[in-house]
């Protein structure tokens, strides 16, 4: 008796799962047998897949050679990716040195202006004005310098040529480096300062740092350190080196920052004319090479 299996003709094309040979008998697959990627799938797949339109445009988009192709087309479309994480995180998250000297500088800037109360005659300490300008002017090189040259001329014992000479050598020391400073630092005075200053120069246009400052730290220092003072006179050259500071910054002329690093740099200026001490031996001796 014929088998029915071989005059079914719809059923010769085989099954995807089993294998199917010329005589029209069906064999198992092995599950153990590597897929040969190099041959074509079974005809009733390829009809299913084709089929689903939806399951077909999901497979083209989810195709490697797609997303290759996508991101390749992005990336000369726009000439550079997206940057990486680290940079973003870089450009969002400032240094934390950057932001506390912003910090600083804003809370510099709100306290000068708050102090500032004799910048003007119609401020809140206007009426005390006449006498902040009154200490800044004991506080200018010119009167320090003249009166120091005055004191060096008619001085008649050695030891105090010698003290009045390293003292108008310390201030011209000090104008050389404040000047130095300014020029290279170059920071504007407060907006609200008033440029009715006592014999003003060029360079005295720029705030940082106060000249005034350093000058009344280093004085202060030098006589302290070489005069014979009794106590309310030392109290009296202390009182005057803080006034002549504060009075810097209630005229509205510096920042606050401007006179403390003033002090700062007056007082390492007394060690630095200290080193360079000159003793009238080396004084004469300095006078007969040049002579």
């Amino acid at each position: 008796m014929p088998s029915p299996k071989a005059k079914n003709p719809g059923r010769g094309g085989g099954s995807p799962v089993l294998g199917s040979s010329s005589n029209g008998r069906y064999e198992f697959m092995s599950l153990t047998k590597p897929l040969n990627r190099s041959s074509a799938p079974p005809p009733l797949l390829l009809q299913r897949q084709g089929s689903d339109p939806t399951t077909a445009r999901l497979r083209v988009s989810e195709s490697p050679t797609r997303r290759r192709g996508s991101s390749s087309s992005t990336g000369s479309g726009s000439g550079q990716g997206p940057p990486p994480p680290e940079v973003d995180g870089l450009r969002l998250n400032p240094s934390f040195v950057r932001v506390a000297l912003s910090s600083l500088l804003a809370i510099d800037l709100w306290m000068s202006k708050r102090l500032g109360v004799c910048a003007c005659e119609d401020s809140s300490w206007g009426s005390v004005r006449p006498l902040m300008k009154l200490i800044e002017i004991s506080g200018h090189g010119i009167p320090w310098l003249a009166g120091t040259a005055y004191c060096l001329y008619k001085s008649d014992s050695a030891a105090g040529q010698e003290v009045m000479l390293n003292l108008f050598m310390g201030l011209l020391l000090d104008l050389l480096l404040v000047t130095i400073v300014k020029a290279v630092v170059r920071r504007r005075r407060p907006s609200h300062n008033r440029m009715d200053m006592f014999a003003t120069f060029s360079v005295d246009r720029y705030s940082f740092p106060s000249g005034h400052a350093t000058r009344a730290a280093m004085c202060g220092r030098f006589l302290l350190a070489h005069l014979v003072l009794a106590a309310p006179l030392r109290v009296l050259v202390l009182l005057w080196a803080g006034l002549v500071g504060l009075s810097r910054v209630m005229l509205g002329r510096h920042n606050v920052t401007d006179v403390m690093f003033g002090f700062w740099m007056g007082y390492c200026q007394y060690n630095l004319v200290e080193m360079l001490w000159i003793s009238p031996q080396t004084l004469q001796g300095l006078l007969g090479q040049l002579a």
